[in-house]
Parts: structure tokens; sequence; C-alpha cells
């Protein structure tokens, strides 16, 4: 498993602080209100919010909070607006980062992330300097206990997936962004709404990384992740279980 990858779920396990938590709320609301501003406010005919709404309510988002959003967003009144922005860059070592934002200012998302990258050792490419080595896809996420290996593998191959791993608590469903909406559905109807699901940037490329280069890259993950505007972080780095296990406890 890429390193980030494994990073990720860890963090997912671990639960978030109060504050971070918050600020996650926040950014599942503001992906709740562009998808309702855009397309509407009823799930079942807009795709983009029924996916938000799903994947606020596996992170434990309050019920009221998800609600106030898309009423703020198709109230009549103007509201924010905000832009669809896509960040590329290196991480020491030449580690490959991409950065999805929502932001109401353009000037001042590029300039913090490119902040960010100079603090963590790394550089703000341009637009497609990184992209082509990571596929777009689409991630379900089960507990373990939802069912056995050999039966979600069955089920997820039957429904359309590309890939299921299983490990000691999840089980990670991978299918082509066409095909989503057919696996997603087809698995929600045998196992409930998953834990997590979403759009993702997967690695087809990865790139290794020592100890010290990984430290690096975690905490530039961590300073972008920590910026308002910045919704999703991925980077292709590779490194051993060991080391990341040991640089998490040590987080």
């Amino acid at each position: 498993m890429a390193g980030h990858s494994k990073w990720a779920n860890i963090k997912h396990r671990k639960g978030k602080a109060d504050a971070q938590r918050a600020k996650l709320f926040s950014k599942l609301g503001r992906e709740i209100y562009v998808a309702a501003k855009l397309g509407g406010g009823d799930p079942d005919m807009n795709p983009r919010l029924r996916l938000a709404i799903a994947t606020a309510r596996g992170q434990s988002m309050p019920k009221d909070g998800i609600e106030k959003n898309i009423q703020k967003a198709t109230g009549g009144a103007d509201g924010e607006n905000y832009d669809e922005m896509r960040y590329e860059g290196y991480g020491v070592g030449g580690v490959a980062v991409i950065i999805d934002a929502l932001t109401d200012n353009k000037n001042r998302t590029a300039a913090e992330v490119r902040a960010a990258f100079t603090k963590g050792g790394g550089n703000l490419g341009t637009t497609g300097c990184v992209n082509h080595m990571f596929d777009r896809i689409a991630e379900i996420v089960y507990p373990l206990d939802k069912a056995s290996a050999d039966d979600m593998f069955e089920a997820a191959l039957e429904a359309g997936a590309s890939n299921v791993e299983t490990d000691e608590e999840y089980h990670v469903i991978h299918c082509e962004l066409d095909d989503f909406s057919t696996v997603r559905d087809s698995l929600e109807e045998k196992y409930g709404e998953p834990e997590k699901q979403g759009l993702i940037w997967q690695p087809n490329i990865t790139t290794p990384v020592d100890e010290e280069q990984a430290a690096s890259i975690l905490k530039l993950i961590d300073m972008l992740e920590d910026n308002d505007d910045v919704q999703n972080v991925t980077a292709n780095f590779d490194v051993s279980d060991e080391i990341m296990e040991k640089l998490m406890a040590a987080d």
C-alpha cells in the first residue's frame, strides 16, 4: 500500500480531536453547499450532493449541519461562490502531490498552498505536472464486520468493482468512475451505507522514501490539510509499514 493511503487510513481509525473534527465538518459542509448550489437540493436528482451527504454521514457530521448547508445553498440568496481548484507539486524526494480545493479567493489559496510547499521543502508546480502519476477512481469502504473477505470480494466484483482489499479492519473497494453509482448502489442494497465513499486519486507510480523524507511529506500534507480551502491532499510516496507506524505513533 502506498504510504499516503496507509497514513490516511490510520488517521481515519485514530479519530480526530474536536478542533480537527470542526474543521472537517466545515470542509464537508462547503462541499455540500457547492453541490446543492450547482445541482439543486434533492440528492436523488443530484449525484454530487448525494455523494457529499453520504461522505458527511460517514464522518458523523450532524444531520442539522448537513441540512443547513443545503438550505443555505438553495434558499435563493446569492450566498458564497466557490471555485474548484486543483494544485500540483512536488515534496521532498520528488514525491508527487495533488491538492483539491474549494475557494472563494483563488489568489489567497494559491499563495497559501505555495507557502506550504516552500515551508515543507517542496515546490508548487504547474497544472498537469504530476496528475499523470495518478488515476481518478472511486473508493468505497466498509467495516470488516459487514461481511467476510470472500463475500465482500464476490459481491463487489459482481457489482462491477475493479479491486477489493481487506485488512484487519476494513474492506476497501475500488471501481472506475463510470461504475461508481452501480457498484455503490449494489453494495448498499446488500450491506447498507458504507463508512466512507468518494472519488480519490490513486497513484499509478509511487516514489520510495526513507523515514526522514516520509516525516517531511507528512508534515507538508498536514500543513496543506490545515488550510480551510483544501478539501483533499494525495501524495504518491511509498514507505514501509514499520516506518509509517513509527511516525504515526510519534504524531
